[in-house]
């Protein structure tokens, strides 16, 4: 089967790499409306020949500089910046002006710039997002547009889309309801499926949804940019979300990805459980992170031995996150070991609030966190149960920084050689404990893993380097896997299929240095190799549409890369 390349007006993917494209825009783009027009703007990057075919001579300055030239140049300014907030902004301003650059300087830098376009700076960002507002990344979606969704969506000038991230602004990172401003959220991610999945930005929508919100100082905020209202719910929320669903169908068939970001938990188990088989919809902070979790927990078995069955499992934080990996981890080993799932939650154990989620409490409990409530008796500190039920594993999704306290790391260590933590709150300053505390109060055993980065900690003359279980291992090339097969429905399969295709690319190299992820600077070729496992599993599930299914999907999917080397044009 041909490689990429499929209907690519613009020339992004690698397949089209060598072709000469026309820089259409609605017309021709040439001279001013070119330099002006980020998708085909190359700066000082335009040959002579091109200056003078497209009516540039004279709009820049007489210098010729290759795009290698420009990144060094870049890269050097973005290191003057102290603030990290500054050089999001600076981030932001070359995607508005020169698409191919900001993705060739993400790509080449990806450790250096992803904590800048994504966490934990995109979270200061979001709150300031109203003061830093300059001009619109994606669609607002309000309750004034009720009834007229679809002509909103119209408005979009881009017809073929292939994915779209939508928020509510609900339950932003760990920095709760911040409204409209959590746009940058969508923006965010967005960039990450081009940077590290090679989806084609052209086919890549960030929407939010404006129902309102409830935090007081946004609405007392002169610079806020959204609706001035308390957030809508019940009735009112779910027919806005209902049409924009059916609209995001009607305009763009069966099969653009819609992926539910940062919603808050009772929402967000409610859209997934509704529309999961009618429309083909992802949850990142349910089965995203739940996805890289368990490929963090199946390649730290290979460090501590055993299988998924073999140890017990302790939560702090009973949300998404933390439901949603219990979740997972419970099919994974019910499909290995062959038991029922049931009997497969019973290893797992989540705490919220109120302390242990048991048996006795189960009148009182959410829905999603019914199926983890087993006998035992209540237990109110985290201490008590690390005592009382002996985990091999902790797992922190509380967004509460600081909560693995020195006694709770100290016990989980006196009780396993090998203590397993995965602090995974974020951003950093939410994080459940620090590497360095992991590994200090463990003697340098445990096998740690956080939401956010942390630095490499030198003990005892050993250098540990800290693993970092960031969904965007797993999203990026989830949604090339679910593009490239035309998957018309997301399956818990797939999502295994993605978690043991990124634990198999930690080598025995990884784990020497601690690390239980391999490192980022090789995440196009992960990503690749995580859309062929997905792709193949929608195969298998017959529910992929692109027929017939390319007999090599690694290099397929390598073909249908996003590429930011700037085009010739004729």
């Amino acid at each position: 089967m041909a490689g990429g390349g499929v209907g690519d007006a613009y020339g992004e993917d690698r397949a089209t790499e060598e072709q000469l494209i026309t820089p259409w825009a609605f017309s021709v783009a040439s001279g001013y409306t070119l330099l002006r027009d980020p998708r085909h703007n190359k700066g000082l990057a335009f040959t002579e020949a091109e200056r003078d075919a497209h009516y540039l001579r004279g709009l820049l300055p007489p210098s010729l500089a290759s795009q290698e030239l420009q990144e060094k140049k870049l890269m050097h300014n973005l290191r003057q910046y102290t603030q990290p907030l500054h050089r999001y902004i600076a981030m932001m301003d070359l995607q508005e002006r020169n698409e191919r650059l900001f993705y060739k300087l993400l790509i080449d830098n990806v450790e250096e710039l992803l904590p800048v376009v994504y966490t934990p700076t995109v979270g200061e960002a979001c709150q300031k997002y109203g003061s830093i507002y300059r001009r619109p990344q994606g669609l607002y979606i309000s309750l004034k547009d009720k009834g007229k969704i679809l002509e909103v969506l119209k408005n979009w000038p881009e017809r073929s889309i292939q994915v779209i991230v939508v928020t509510d602004g609900e339950r932003i990172l760990g920095l709760g309801d911040l409204g409209c401003q959590g746009m940058g959220i969508p923006v965010g991610k967005l960039s990450l499926y081009t940077a590290l999945g090679g989806v084609r930005p052209s086919a890549c929508l960030p929407i939010t949804i404006d129902v309102g919100t409830n935090n007081e100082t946004l609405l007392n905020d002169e610079f806020y940019i959204g609706l001035r209202q308390k957030r809508a719910t019940g009735e009112e929320y779910h027919e806005l979300l209902e049409e924009f669903m059916n609209a995001v169908k009607q305009n763009y068939g069966e099969k653009v990805l819609t992926q539910f970001e940062d919603f808050a938990n009772h929402n967000a188990f409610d859209l997934l459980e509704k529309y999961r088989e009618s429309h083909l919809v992802f949850n990142d902070d349910i089965q995203g992170t739940a996805s890289v979790v368990l490929a963090g927990l199946l390649a730290a078995l290979k460090v501590v031995g055993g299988t998924l069955a073999d140890h017990t499992y302790l939560f702090l934080g009973a949300g998404e996150a933390g439901t949603g990996i219990a979740e997972l981890i419970a099919l994974e080993m019910s499909k290995h070991a062959g038991s029922p799932i049931e009997e497969c939650r019973s290893k797992i154990w989540l705490m919220d609030s109120r302390g242990l989620i048991v048996a006795s409490r189960i009148d009182s409990l959410q829905a999603f966190k019914k199926p983890w409530a087993h006998e035992h008796e209540p237990v109110e500190t985290l201490l008590e149960a690390v005592q009382s039920l002996k985990p091999t594993v902790l797992i922190g999704t509380s967004g509460k920084g600081g909560t693995f306290t020195q006694d709770v790391v100290e016990a989980m260590g006196a009780q396993n050689e090998k203590p397993v933590i995965f602090a995974l709150s974020n951003p950093t300053s939410h994080s459940e404990c620090t590497a360095e505390q992991a590994y200090t109060w463990t003697q340098g055993r445990a096998v740690f893993a956080s939401g956010s980065p942390f630095p490499t900690v030198e003990l005892d003359g050993k250098t540990l380097v800290p693993g970092q279980s960031n969904n965007a291992y797993i999203f990026p090339g989830f949604g090339l896997g679910v593009v490239i097969s035309g998957a018309i429905r997301v399956r818990d399969d797939m999502l295994l299929a993605a978690s043991e295709a990124l634990a198999e690319q930690v080598t025995e190299e990884h784990f020497a240095k601690g690390l239980i992820f391999p490192p980022f600077t090789n995440i196009r070729a992960i990503s690749a190799r995580i859309a062929a496992k997905v792709a193949a599993k929608a195969y298998e599930l017959g529910l992929a549409s692109r027929l017939p299914r390319p007999d090599d999907l690694v290099k397929y999917a390598e073909s249908c890369m996003y590429t930011p080397t700037y085009r010739c044009y004729r």
